[in-house]
């Protein structure tokens, strides 16, 4: 058992000198956060003996929901002394409970001669009598927490909190930059695991617009952040029509883009049956939330076109209705919309038909089109977009989506979308 009743030395300036040079000996060569904390620890032991020894350092304060996650939170814990890890006096710590807790949240060191007698103290360990903790500072805030047991009563006073509040403002910077580096580290992999799944993720859009005699489509997804939740497909059916989809997915980022792809592959899976777009969604809605939370859903309208005919089935699960413009420039708005998929359990979604002419054009699209706005904060209108339709209902299919992003853009005075912008043309030649 070790004692520390008395401190080992007076901490002169002489002694801190040598003490700095001591600690910059075992930590200047990394910038592995675990290695900095297991260097300070032993190097205080050195100095001022303990029966037990733990340092804590927080990736932010303790001002965070109780229901997170501490891990997540703590960057680093490196103990000496102790026989395993405690998940519980970790989420203690992390809710500025037990005295370490205490001392990272007051920023203020802490000595107690007896922790029988403190109704702060978490048991740690059975034999420990008597503890000292004190904060490491960034500026008057606490990043941390540095601690040492004795197994003795009354093992420490002021002239130990001088010499650990030392070693502790010593590592301080040490460990801020190494905490520093880790963040950066963490945030350069995240940003390639992002890359890589944008990359992915565009993959499942088509790679060139599909070539289908009589007719000139094109599409467009601009993810309004480096993974989006917009979706469209272009999906040629054993029967010879043309399955179009587009879809919005709620939320962003990551979480999104997964359940795009699920959807994706649900439906492409559906759509090799027989072509009822109604049937599909019906089928899509009851598997949907085995791939997706309670709360996500996808608005998206599925159609299949024949080719031959024009005609065109399709069904709308809360998506942005579609926009029929006729060749004598005539615009019917298809308002039939059915609740979103994973909303309604157990709804049932109809097919509906039109007819698409010669000269004709439909336009499919997600409400991003019309979240841009103004420098006045009003949203893109219907009405501007309808009318840039009809203006450049002529032109081919790609040229009519540069019109509408030009006519955003003007509207916005800005290149900046506010959400995920997707935007499909199918016009049937004249």
């Amino acid at each position: 058992m070790t004692t520390a009743a008395t401190p080992p030395f007076q901490l002169t300036a002489e002694n801190k000198y040598q003490l700095l040079i001591q600690i910059s000996q075992k930590i200047r060569d990394t910038l592995d956060l675990d290695e900095i904390l297991g260097h300070l620890l032993d190097t205080v032991h050195s100095v001022l003996p303990y029966d037990a020894a733990g340092i804590f350092v927080l990736n932010e304060d303790l001002s965070h929901p109780r229901g997170s996650q501490p891990r997540a939170l703590i960057a680093g814990i490196t103990r000496r002394g102790f026989d395993q890890s405690s998940e519980d006096n970790d989420r203690m710590l992390m809710h500025g409970e037990g005295i370490t807790g205490q001392v990272i949240r007051s920023a203020r060191p802490v000595i107690v001669p007896d922790v029988r007698l403190d109704s702060r103290y978490v048991v740690g360990r059975s034999t420990t009598l008597s503890e000292i903790t004190v904060p490491l500072l960034r500026g008057e805030r606490a990043i941390g927490a540095l601690n040492i047991e004795s197994d003795q009563l009354a093992a420490f006073d002021e002239g130990h909190l001088e010499i650990l509040q030392f070693f502790a403002d010593a590592a301080a910077i040490s460990v801020e930059k190494a905490t520093l580096h880790r963040r950066l580290v963490e945030q350069r992999e995240m940003e390639a695991q992002i890359q890589t799944a944008s990359a992915i993720q565009g993959r499942l859009l088509p790679s060139s617009a599909p070539q289908f005699e009589g007719y000139d489509i094109a599409g467009i997804s601009l993810p309004a952040f480096a993974i989006g939740g917009d979706y469209y497909d272009c999906i040629s059916l054993p029967d010879g029509s043309l399955g179009l989809v587009i879809a919005d997915v709620s939320g962003n980022g990551v979480p999104a883009a997964l359940v795009m792809s699920a959807f994706r592959a649900l439906l492409r899976t559906q759509a090799a049956g027989a072509p009822d777009p109604g049937q599909h969604f019906t089928a899509i809605n009851q598997l949907l939330p085995d791939f997706c939370g309670e709360h996500d859903f996808v608005t998206a309208v599925y159609a299949v076109l024949h080719p031959i005919t024009g005609q065109l089935d399709y069904t709308n699960g809360g998506h942005p209705p579609l926009l029929l413009c006729h060749a004598d420039g005539t615009v019917d708005s298809l308002r039939h919309v059915g609740p979103a998929l994973n909303m309604e359990a157990d709804c049932k979604y109809p097919t509906r038909s039109l007819c698409l002419d010669p000269g004709g054009m439909l336009a499919m699209f997600t409400d991003g089109v019309f979240d841009i706005l103004a420098p006045d904060q009003r949203s893109f209108p219907w009405a501007t977009l309808t009318d840039t339709l009809i203006a450049a209902r002529g032109l081919p299919a790609a040229e009519v989506i540069a019109a509408v992003r030009l006519a955003t853009r003007q509207f916005a005075a800005s290149d900046f979308y506010e959400d995920d912008f997707t935007l499909v043309i199918v016009r049937r030649l004249a």
